[in-house]
């Protein structure tokens, strides 16, 4: 039976233009029917792809050896060779091309096998060509999905697994140098920059490349201290100094002693805390709650904080010897929306760092998905990506990821359709296209700006068909809402 095509006002729209990749994909269609060879091949030249041809088995063998296709369209009836045979032939020859199978014998032993035996789909005869044009787009948007993860991917080797800072833009460049100066030197460093743009990891950078490195790195966090524990936290106590004080208590700066110690939030402390600080700094002793000896301490000292210290000295907030004691070297970190140029780069490491199963591959992500990302401004920075990204992973179940698995606060609402929520409501089939198409029309018009010729050559249509649908719709150039 012949195939049959769609009337156009039934085209449901495509899901993506041809593909944009370096070079033009070739198609190998292999059947015995010289006229489905010819409907198909008319079909593919013109969606924009490179088209060759076979009528037997043998002649699918002998061009997938010479010169292997991009992908195979195959009959399962061929006058030689059977599409299952072929393909176990191309599978034991170690010839891995994708197969779009093409079958009038649609049972369930034959998709499976062909399913096992590596192929992207079936179809089954007789077939509609605007399918077969869509199951290829699909085909080769998953390749150059899967091309741009091994891309990113190949960004990442050669890194010290180690390795948590991510970054590339001029401004981290910045903070690398500073780092390689600073490091060595006994210098107190005073990191600054929003929260979520990582001055915990610089602090174990400038910790690990310093000569303090064999020591231990401290961390306190002045922020959930108390005020009445500050003092005892950081210089510690004696035992029965204070009620509840039943055994003698090691402060952070004691434990510190030839590492390092990082002071985070720093500028939550309060001025009675800021001036017994500023003592050790300056004697470089301690003294416990309760105790009457001094202690020598001998450990770096980095602090952070994401308030404007300057603007904090003029308010009589913070002192300014403590400032400048902290602050010999100050060492600011970009936002992130400030280096978004290194979004894909930290995209790619928490894909890899946050798998949906242990021993699971890396979950994709979608271009559109990252435009998402790339658009965004992370009021939280680096790590609301990678929570952003954690949880994205999650949803897709570590497939890829789409602008329907972000949740970003203010960010641009994603275009899709809840597929699952569609079915639990019960919406008949033709109402969501219909929404589908509303919403893939109004999103050609704005990413045109209503240029009409432009988006109907985005949609893959001819004007007057877009004009057709825009007026069904309701639709005009201006309205864009999706």
């Amino acid at each position: 039976m012949a195939p049959s095509r769609k009337k156009p006002e039934e085209d449901t729209p495509s899901e993506s233009t041809a593909p944009i990749i370096e070079r033009t994909p070739t198609v190998l269609v292999a059947d015995d029917d010289a006229a489905i060879r010819q409907l198909l091949t008319d079909l593919l030249e013109a969606e924009g792809y490179a088209v060759v041809t076979a009528k037997s088995g043998t002649e699918v063998m002998r061009q997938a050896r010479s010169e292997p296709p991009d992908l195979i369209i195959l009959d399962l009836r061929m006058p030689d060779l059977t599409g299952i045979e072929i393909m176990r032939r191309l599978r034991d020859e170690g010839l891995a091309l994708p197969v779009l199978l093409i079958t009038a014998y649609g049972t369930a032993s034959t998709a499976i096998q062909a399913i096992q035996l590596g192929a992207y789909d079936y179809i089954i005869k007789p077939f509609e060509i605007d399918d077969v044009a869509l199951r290829v787009r699909r085909f080769f948007e998953h390749e150059r999905l899967a091309s741009e993860v091994r891309k990113l991917r190949a960004r990442l080797e050669g890194r010290d697994p180690s390795e948590r800072i991510i970054g590339s833009d001029p401004g981290m460049q910045e903070v690398y140098k500073t780092i390689g100066r600073v490091a060595q030197s006994n210098a107190s460093v005073l990191i600054t920059g929003e929260t979520g743009t990582g001055k915990e990891l610089i602090a174990d950078a400038i910790h690990q490349f310093s000569d303090y490195r064999k020591g231990p790195i401290v961390k306190v966090n002045l922020t959930a201290l108390p005020e009445s524990l500050v003092e005892s936290e950081l210089f510690g106590h004696e035992k029965g100094s204070f009620t509840g004080a039943i055994t003698q208590h090691k402060g952070k700066f004691e434990l510190a002693d030839k590492g390092t110690i990082f002071l985070d939030e720093i500028g939550d402390m309060s001025l009675s805390a800021q001036r017994k600080l500023l003592r050790v700094l300056q004697e470089k002793q301690i003294e416990r709650v309760g105790g009457t000896q001094p202690l020598n301490i001998d450990c770096r000292v980095v602090a952070a904080t994401n308030r404007n210290l300057r603007e904090d000295v003029a308010a009589g907030r913070f002192r300014e010897d403590l400032y400048y004691r902290l602050a010999v070297v100050e060492l600011h970190l970009p936002p992130l929306r400030e280096r978004k140029s290194d979004i894909p780069d930290l995209v790619a490491h928490f894909l890899q760092k946050h798998r949906y199963r242990n021993d699971a591959p890396p979950a994709r992500i979608a271009e559109e998905a990252m435009t998402v990302l790339m658009e965004y401004d992370w009021p939280g920075n680096v790590r609301q990506l990678e929570g952003t990204i954690q949880r994205a992973v999650v949803m897709a179940r570590g497939e890829v990821i789409t602008g329907q698995h972000l949740a970003l606060e203010g960010g641009p609402e994603p275009s899709f359709i809840d597929v699952n929520q569609k079915l639990q409501l019960g919406e008949p089939l033709p109402q969501v296209m219909a929404e589908l198409e509303r919403k893939m029309l109004a999103r050609a018009l704005e990413r045109t700006q209503g240029n009409h010729h432009a988006a109907a050559q985005l949609l893959g249509i001819d004007v007057g068909m877009l004009d057709s649908k825009l007026e069904a719709h309701g639709l005009s150039a201006g309205a864009v809402t999706v």
